[in-house]
């Protein structure tokens, strides 16, 4: 039997991407096909999607969406049906990024008010078996489903943390406008520390949480890594589940990378080094033999950036050079702008992003830096492993998930893919970059490592069924 299911985010690649999160959301579609699910995602009417709902029928309208008029646009994403909820007066803004507006609290209920109608009957042409609803962006869906479903039966519903850092908390003034009758505002609602919450209620109401790793799952339950929300998830460890993320071998694949001089396998590693020296070329480094690192993250504290900036001289010390690509806090920007010009030839920066060029890094470069404080899963790890760009990673979510440590058993048994690191500190960061730099002056077994890291299944196979078989267990319970 196939399930209908409605996917619920703020994102989703390739029309509109800010991080990971749209890459999970536009993957997951195909990846659930082969399991019997046939996912619909729904999505803001952001200006950048204006070209893909051109031609796009209107299914649907509200005349009063949370005090605004509203339509529902039905087109595509690649094969798989894609809804979009147009409301101009809430998402039509060009020279604004996606988040961090005044009206996010209206914006985003009113995106999960408009999934939750969808999954309880009000769009006859358009059933669902079951609602899924990202981050805190969506989380309110679940509470809409539960407090002030549409007409018809609601859908079951999950609620997938990508990182319970984000939880978008409000005022407790915002909740007459959310169209909530008042029992919806207590302790098993909406209400959160006398305000409202909007992962927390997702959380609360959903009939099933994921994370985006296993490691994850259980962090969360900690009060070091559950940021004020450890006790309810905790609460709720019977509906816990940890999945970790996959990648998109149509996006990500170093043998038919466009964005690639020189497209390799595992086969023939070789080539890399023509993309070795295009990164070079456009980080403006001195060409050479030595380890090549990249960064491609968020400059922030969470990505561990920090410790990564005072590693640097250190770095280049032992004879590595450094090609990042980010943006993030205005003082981490300027320590790596610093170091640069402190080591012209060894370190080039970036700030910004740019897609084409974050494939090229991770084609060209020879490790990757990831020494996060917290990472609910990571792509740019798997995007490495799958690029034979060697992940150097702290030890903590889904990046102790996905990598084994090139420690002298793991080697010796031929199944080390990266390097792990626990504490996140100058100390350990400096140790590990000193370990890396002496496998890399052994070719054949860092060679080995890179293969290992390659030959591993990182697509959405083992995922796609995991959450596939989340999915009906839902629906089958009665």
């Amino acid at each position: 039997m196939t399930l209908s299911v409605l996917s619920v985010a703020s994102e989703a690649y390739p029309l509109v991407k800010t991080g990971g999160l749209a890459d999970v959301v536009g993957a997951l579609p195909a990846a659930l096909a082969p399991h019997g699910i046939a996912t619909t995602t729904l999505l803001p009417g952001y200006p950048a999607l204006a070209k893909a709902v051109e031609g796009a029928k209107v299914v649907h309208r509200w005349p009063d969406l949370l005090g605004v008029e509203a339509r529902l646009l039905a087109t595509r994403l690649g094969e798989h049906p894609l809804l979009v909820l147009d409301a101009p007066k809430l998402f039509a803004r060009p020279d604004a990024g996606l988040y961090d507006h005044p009206d996010d609290w209206r914006r985003f209920a009113a995106l999960s008010r408009a999934a939750a109608d969808l999954a309880s009957g009000a769009v006859p042409s358009h059933r669902f078996d079951l609602l899924h609803a990202h981050d805190w962006q969506a989380a309110m869906a679940p509470a809409y489903l539960r407090f002030a479903p549409g007409s018809g039966p609601a859908a079951k519903s999950v609620t997938t943390v990508h990182n319970i850092a984000f939880q978008g908390r409000f005022d407790v003034a915002i909740f007459p406008e959310l169209g909530l009758p008042q029992t919806a505002f207590s302790v098993d609602g909406v209400e959160y520390y006398g305000g409202v919450g909007y992962l927390k209620a997702g959380l609360e109401a959903a009939d099933a949480i994921t994370t985006v790793s296993p490691t994850y799952a259980q962090e969360i339950r900690d009060g070091r890594f559950g940021m004020g929300l450890e006790g309810l998830v905790s609460a709720r460890r019977d509906r816990l589940y940890g999945i970790v993320n996959g990648i998109d071998p149509a996006v990500w694949n170093p043998e038919t990378d466009a964005a690639l001089p020189a497209p390799y396998s595992a086969r023939a590693l070789g080539r890399r080094i023509r993309n070795k020296r295009a990164v070079e070329s456009v980080f403006g480094l001195e060409p050479g033999d030595g380890p090549l690192f990249t960064v491609v993250s968020r400059l922030t504290w969470q990505k561990g950036m920090d410790v990564l900036s005072w590693a640097l001289d250190e770095l280049v010390a032992g004879g590595g050079r450094l090609a990042l690509l980010g943006s993030g806090d205005a003082a981490l920007e300027a320590a790596f702008v610093s170091a640069a010009a402190r080591h012209p030839g060894r370190i080039g920066v970036r700030i910004g992003y740019d897609e084409a060029l974050s494939h090229l890094l991770q084609g060209g470069a020879d490790a990757i830096l990831i020494p996060s404080r917290f990472e609910p899963c990571g792509l740019t790890q798997l995007y490495g492993l799958a690029y034979g760009c060697v992940p150097v990673v702290a030890r903590t979510g889904g990046l102790a998930d996905t990598v084994i440590d090139a420690n002298e058993a793991a080697l010796a048994a031929g199944v080390a893919t990266g390097f792990q690191f626990g504490d996140v500190s100058w100390d350990a960061l400096t140790a590990t970059l000193t370990r890396v730099m002496a496998l890399y002056a052994q070719p054949e077994r860092w060679c080995q490592l890179q293969k290992n890291g390659m030959r591993a299944d990182w697509s959405w196979a083992t995922s796609g069924a995991r959450y596939a078989n989340l999915y009906r267990s839902l629906v089958e319970q009665t």
